[in-house]
């Protein structure tokens, strides 16, 4: 009899769903695209519930094209994008708007006036985060004081609210089980990290009812079952739960205090495991909750890059500037340098470690001789240049020395781009072999869940990556190119 975990990997783009068998080994993945909605300038939206039934649908074809033994047995894991909030009626399981995403800038104002309240603080020590509308609490806050009736409906006790690990659990187990792990939890600005609790008070700074909010769970539960619409009849068990970024930290195996993983999706995270002790974070970065599992709590510094990918992504839908992302690699080879163009994509404002909510994106540097593949390449370059504004910020400030950067996502097949980010580093990158590397991190969850693997240590052991990328670049070379990137930054971070 063989056993598969089948993962959910919610995405800000698309939805996957990825068979793994107990060896870690993916064997088939689908991938379903959703819809990108921008009412206004700086908003963005998701459809909650296309998003539900994309991973349904995308499990149903999972299934489909990789028959299984008669006889088998599964069960679910899940891993998603962070932050993006969902606000839902709990008798209809009917979300009273579109979720806010991630990305979205409407909690702006919001956040404006916590901080000019004195409330910053506050929020830093208890949440290790910092006020600002990346986190959900400001996106949920907006949807009660702007839909028509959700304030009353939430002080009544008829809504709930949660990412969108609660969202699928809640709709896998037709509103059963409302909960939540705590890396998610950690992501809202809610979240005490060191209670590991919601917070009454920072709740009420936000005035969100506590009725709302999903049980926050470790990474490593059992948060129910389903039967995924009827596929599995008989139900399987939903367990091991985390945010993806988190997820890439388990994935990548980063078990250990001092280790560090970069995850190149839409946005960019940078984490370092910090152990056991919620240290608060040096200035820019944020603290937390990097994975509970095995009756254990690691903490973790993060700072997140707003726009990686999907800056490739701008220069294919919107400048149409390339057919995909597929053909930077080779355009940003065929000019030796940008001749001196830099792209700073703030397209939703700044984060880590400068966090400017209110800062353009702009391209700066071109002349008459700028062509495309300038462009294009300065686009590339500009995610190796957010990462290392990151690290050095950990390494610098936080003294934490990383011996090598562990690196997973879509992106990493591009080699100039790996490189690029070995010179800019001056470090060895150590690429995945899988890059599906959250799901995995949901994978070793589910594992350690269901008594697969008894410890973490027997868990990295599965770890086969050894694929190296070394810097090549002399230091003059990389302080010349880094201090024009800095300047490029000056140009757009004026508060």
């Amino acid at each position: 009899m063989n056993r598969y975990i089948i993962a959910i990997d919610q995405s800000t783009s698309a939805t996957k769903a990825i068979l793994f068998d107990e060896k870690c080994r993916l064997l088939h993945r689908v991938n379903i695209e959703h819809t990108q909605y921008y009412p206004q300038a700086g908003w963005v939206e998701h459809d909650a519930e296309e998003i539900y039934a994309n991973a349904v649908e995308a499990i149903r074809r999972l299934m489909e094209a990789y028959p299984t033994e008669e006889g088998s047995t599964f069960s679910l894991a899940i891993t998603n994008q962070r932050e993006t909030v969902v606000v839902w009626d709990a008798a209809t399981s009917k979300p009273v708007m579109h979720a806010v995403v991630w990305q979205c800038q409407r909690g702006a104002e919001i956040c404006r006036q916590l901080k000019e309240a004195g409330h910053e603080q506050t929020f830093f020590k208890k949440s290790g985060l910092l006020i600002d509308p990346y986190f959900s609490a400001s996106g949920a806050r907006w949807i009660l004081d702007n839909v028509e009736g959700a304030r009353e409906a939430a002080e009544r006790g008829e809504l709930r609210m949660g990412t969108m690990d609660a969202w699928l659990i809640w709709k896998l187990t037709e509103g059963k089980v409302h909960a939540t792990d705590y890396t998610n939890a950690s992501r809202t600005l809610l979240f005490n990290i060191h209670t590991l609790d919601w917070d009454d008070e920072l709740l009420s700074l936000f005035a969100i009812p506590r009725s709302m909010m999903p049980e926050a769970l470790p990474c490593d539960a059992v948060f129910g079952r389903t039967t995924i619409e009827g596929l599995f009849p008989e139900g399987i068990e939903i367990a091991g739960v985390l945010g993806d970024s988190h997820g890439a930290l388990a994935g990548q195996m980063c078990f250990e205090a001092g280790m560090g993983k970069a995850t190149y999706g839409t946005g960019s995270s940078v984490m370092v495991n910090i152990g056991e002790e919620a240290v608060a974070a040096p200035e820019g970065l944020v603290t937390s909750v990097g994975f509970a599992a095995c009756g254990k709590t690691f903490y973790a510094f993060e700072g997140n890059i707003h726009c990686t990918g999907a800056t490739l992504r701008w220069l294919t839908d919107q400048l149409q500037l390339i057919g995909s992302p597929a053909e930077t690699e080779a355009l940003a080879t065929s000019v030796e340098s940008t001749g001196g163009v830099y792209l700073v994509p703030a397209f939703a404002g700044l984060g880590a470690p400068w966090w400017n909510s209110e800062a353009k994106a702009i391209i700066a540097g071109m002349s008459l001789a700028t062509t495309k593949a300038h462009v294009v390449r300065a686009a590339l370059e500009a995610i190796p240049y957010q990462i290392k504004d990151l690290v050095d910020l950990m390494t610098g400030k936080a003294g934490v020395a990383l011996k090598e950067l562990r690196v997973d996502g879509g992106p990493t097949k591009n080699r100039f781009l790996m490189q690029f980010q070995a010179d800019m580093l001056n470090a060895t990158i150590n690429r995945a072999d899988i890059e599906e590397a959250s799901a995995m991190g949901a994978v070793v969850m589910n594992g350690l869940a269901r008594k697969v693997w008894a410890t973490l240590d027997e868990v990295a052991a599965l770890r086969t990556s050894d694929n190296r990328i070394e810097p090549q670049m002399a230091a003059e070379e990389r302080e010349k190119l880094y201090g024009g990137w800095i300047e490029a930054v000056k140009l757009v971070n004026r508060k």
